[in-house]
């Protein structure tokens, strides 16, 4: 083909060459993570990345769900959603109602959010590294830590839309079925607490300032930047967000417990008039993140429910039998132990069908463990996916601040991937059995035909 020529062919031979030459790079590297630990006790977690003038921040505290009081389940999801609903003065900022808030986002192009999971509350922010958008953004971004309103009238028409969406989501099999899965599996653990109108009803403002004060402490925070930055700055940014916490006490939140393993299976069934589809969720407490056999027990999970269309449960349940569209598997790994669960859908007539076969298909795996093909594809399929969560800044900060949080060491992601291909089909074995008891597994199907 003559150079300055694309035709028919030479768009193949294009394609084909960009595609052969995408599989033979190498993985995208693993971020250096520069870490120091400040005098107000806050760790810092920089990555610096040059290609962009964007920086993407996470800041992070205990005040997850688990830290919600007794009887006021949904402290901690309301706090952060109020975070955007108002500050007061602070520094040089004017006072801002939640209109004039989003209004100073909006202008200065750059994004921020708050949310609450179950073991830590996450602030983020994504700006561009430009002083003329940087400084500006940092300081709305000061203000709101500092001085949230937490405004009486806010959070009550706030509280009234959370109450209608809750009872309109109680029309809704899954959510039951949810419900009844997270009660059966935690068993009075906070993780498996639930914000309904009662618990809404018991939090007012001076709960979401007292909340607010107690867990917002720069003592326990973990700040991850992501960016086009220097340590100086970071150094920098650290403390002008961090300044109002650093005077607040500091004493250890009191410990909680951790989720007990199941003392024996347990069923829950029940019908739902109408359902087109019957919910069904399967499993028991898996494991926290920082447990040895966690890498493992992935890859097993992506041989039993984890792969998609590799994985056995798929093979079983939709490609052999098409009782499903989907079927899945996964651990919720945090702090504590959180659930493996298996979870799909199928029409009310097969859900007993479907049942059987999913706990057929988990006593296998306890007995047998997986193949040695099993095993390879897994391991790659993983290792490739391991690049895909690091090649945008966004991703690394989302995986860095997940390493901070589980106090794992700096080299776990770039260690990964070995860690991954060192396993054996006994290592799998091994951690699977000591975790997951095919003969002590909760299982709640709604909507099922008699």
């Amino acid at each position: 083909m003559r150079p300055g020529r694309t035709g028919r062919w030479g768009w193949l031979g294009l394609a084909t060459w960009l595609v052969t030459l995408l599989l033979v790079q190498p993985a995208v590297a693993a971020p250096v993570i520069e870490q120091w630990t400040r005098p107000d006790g806050a760790r810092v977690y920089l990555v610096r990345s040059e290609a962009l003038p964007m920086l993407d921040v996470r800041l992070e505290f205990d005040g997850g769900s688990r830290r919600d009081p007794p009887g006021q389940a949904g402290l901690a999801a309301a706090a952060a959603l109020m975070l955007g609903k108002g500050a007061a003065a602070y520094a040089d900022q004017p006072a801002r109602d939640e209109e004039a808030l989003a209004e100073a986002w909006a202008d200065l192009g750059a994004q921020w959010s708050a949310t609450a999971t179950l073991d830590r509350f996450s602030i983020a922010l994504r700006t561009l590294t430009r002083p003329d958008v940087l400084q500006p953004a940092l300081a709305l971004l000061a203000q709101q830590l500092a001085a949230p309103t937490f405004d009486a009238a806010v959070w009550a028409r706030e509280r009234q839309r959370l109450v209608a969406a809750w009872q309109q989501a109680q029309a809704q099999p899954e959510v039951r079925a949810q419900r009844l899965y997270a009660q059966a599996v935690y068993r009075g653990h906070p993780y498996g607490a639930e914000a309904t109108p009662e618990t809404w009803a018991a939090i007012d403002a001076a709960a979401l300032h007292a909340f607010w004060q107690r867990h917002a402490r720069a003592c326990t925070a973990r700040l991850t930047l992501v960016g086009a930055i220097s340590r100086a700055q970071a150094e920098a940014l650290a403390t002008q967000l961090l300044a109002p916490w650093q005077a607040r006490p500091c004493e250890p939140l009191p410990p909680l417990p951790e989720v007990e393993p199941l003392p024996a299976a347990v069923t829950l069934a029940e019908p739902w008039a109408g359902a087109a589809q019957a919910q069904i969720l399967i499993g028991q407490p898996g494991v926290a993140r920082r447990d040895p056999d966690f890498v493992a027990l992935q890859v097993a999970n992506h041989i039993v429910g984890g792969g998609g269309f590799t994985s056995r449960l798929m093979h079983e349940l939709r490609e052999k039998r098409g009782l499903t569209y989907g079927v899945y598997s996964a651990f919720l790994a945090g702090r504590h132990a959180g659930a493996w669960t298996v979870v799909m859908q199928t029409r009310p007539e097969q859900a007993a069908q479907a049942v059987a076969l999913i706990h057929e298909v988990l006593r296998r795996f306890s007995r047998e463990g997986p193949s040695d093909e099993e095993l390879r594809q897994a391991q790659r399929a993983l290792v490739l996916g391991h690049a895909l969560k690091l090649d945008t800044n966004r991703k690394v900060a989302d995986q860095v601040a997940a390493l901070a949080w589980a106090e794992l060491p700096l080299d776990e992601l770039a260690t990964w991937p070995q860690r991954v291909q060192a396993l054996t089909r006994q290592d799998l074995l091994r951690a699977w059995r000591r975790v997951i008891d095919p003969e002590r597994l909760v299982t709640v199907v709604v909507g099922a035909a008699p």
